[in-house]
Parts: structure tokens; C-alpha cells; sequence
């Protein structure tokens, strides 16, 4: 569930670009749509051939060969209003994260395979994916990306440290457990929730460090 009563920093965007790539990791990207649909957030949602292979494995999801069908797929799996969820197709060069005049106002790539961190770092913009984070970057808007790899290798340090400091935030799926999750849905919601304060989407996913602990905390004498 996603509240408004959660504090985050930076004002909500209004639309938001979902990308899903190879990297194992897919709870994450599907959790973090569902969070998105369900803040009010405008999704624009677009995915990799091999994202589609992964959904499939790790959790039995079809993803939709055909944009259209994938938006329909979408809005009734996570509820979300009409028109609320866009999908668009690898070399849909006219969709609106094509182009820095229009687009969304962040993009977060969720999960993020090296080969996709990789081609952003260095420009390529050969598919949609790669062009609309080259746009987040050129127009300086927030471009989130959720690295699921390990160990790194030197290559994908250095591009991390490249994108880190052309302006994108790198944030590794590593989750948190001092908040002591009892379910595989509560190590998801730790990384999404994270995601969401990045963006600036109130969330109660995860409360803000302190807030549970600081009830229990034994009061100085």
C-alpha cells in the first residue's frame, strides 16, 4: 500500500518511466509498478525481450509481446484507472520518452542488467530503454537505476561511476534487514520502498529509520 501519509522528499512526478530489463530481479520492477499505479503516478511502461524471459522464470508472468496488450495486461492486474499505464515498444521512437521536449519527469530502470547499465553509460541509445534514460540524463531529470548483479566486475563499477556521475542514482537491489522481514514480500517492499523516496512518492512500505526503533528505545534516567 502506498499512503500519502509517509513523508518524501521532493515533489511526486507526475508520470514516471518504468523500465524493465534481463537482470534477475523482476519482483522488484512488477512491485514497483504497482506502487506507482496506485500513488496516482502516470506509468510509462517498457521492456526487453530477455525481461520477458526472466518475468516468466522467476515468477510466471507473461509479458505481453504487443504494447497494447500489455497495458490492457497491467491496468487489470494492478487496477489502475484508464489511461493510467502506456506501454511502448522497443523502437517506438515517437513514444514520449524519446524525445527531451516531452517525456516523463523520472525514469527508473527496475530491474537493471550490466548490458543495459552499460549501453547507458555510454550513450548508445540503440531501443527505447537506453534512448529515454539518455534523455533523463541530457535534461537532468531524476533517472533511478536498480543494479541485481553480483560480485561486480571492475566494467561495471567504472560504469556505475560514470553514470553516478553524469547525475543518475545507482541503486543496488541490496535490501535492509533491521526492520526484521518475515517474508520474501517484505526483503521486495524494502528495495521498492527505497526506490519510492528517491522519487519522491510518499510510501509506508518501510517506516523512516528510528520511527519503530525509537518507541523501544530505553529512555535516559
Amino acid at each position: 500500500m502506498v499512503s500519502s501519509s509517509a513523508s518524501a522528499p521532493g515533489a511526486c512526478p507526475n508520470t514516471v518511466a518504468l523500465a524493465l530489463t534481463g537482470a534477475s530481479g523482476m519482483a522488484y520492477g512488477l512491485r514497483l509498478m504497482q506502487c506507482l499505479l496506485q500513488a496516482d503516478v502516470q506509468v510509462q511502461l517498457l521492456y526487453s525481450g530477455v525481461a520477458q524471459i526472466v518475468a516468466r522464470q522467476e515468477l510466471d508472468v507473461a509479458l505481453p509481446g504487443r504494447a497494447e496488450e500489455a497495458e490492457a495486461f497491467f491496468t487489470r492486474r494492478y487496477g489502475a484507472k484508464a489511461g493510467q499505464l502506456k506501454a511502448y515498444g522497443r523502437q517506438d521512437w515517437f513514444s514520449p520518452a524519446a524525445s527531451g521536449s516531452g517525456g516523463p519527469q523520472a525514469m527508473v530502470v527496475c530491474p537493471c542488467s550490466m548490458g543495459s547499465l552499460a549501453a547507458i553509460a555510454h550513450g548508445l541509445s540503440d531501443n527505447l530503454i537506453e534512448r529515454a534514460a539518455d534523455v533523463m540524463l541530457k535534461e537532468r531529470r531524476p533517472l533511478i537505476l536498480v543494479p541485481r548483479e553480483t560480485p561486480f566486475s571492475s566494467i561495471h563499477l567504472e560504469n556505475m561511476l560514470k553514470l553516478s556521475q553524469a547525475g543518475a542514482v545507482i541503486l543496488p537491489a541490496n535490501p535492509g534487514f533491521y526492520h526484521r522481514p518475515t517474508s520474501v514480500e517484505q526483503v521486495v517492499d524494502f528495495v521498492v520502498a527505497r526506490i519510492l523516496d528517491h522519487l519522491g512518492v510518499a510510501q509506508v512500505l518501510l517506516p523512516p529509520w528510528g520511527e519503530e526503533q525509537g518507541s523501544q528505545t530505553e529512555q535516559p534516567q
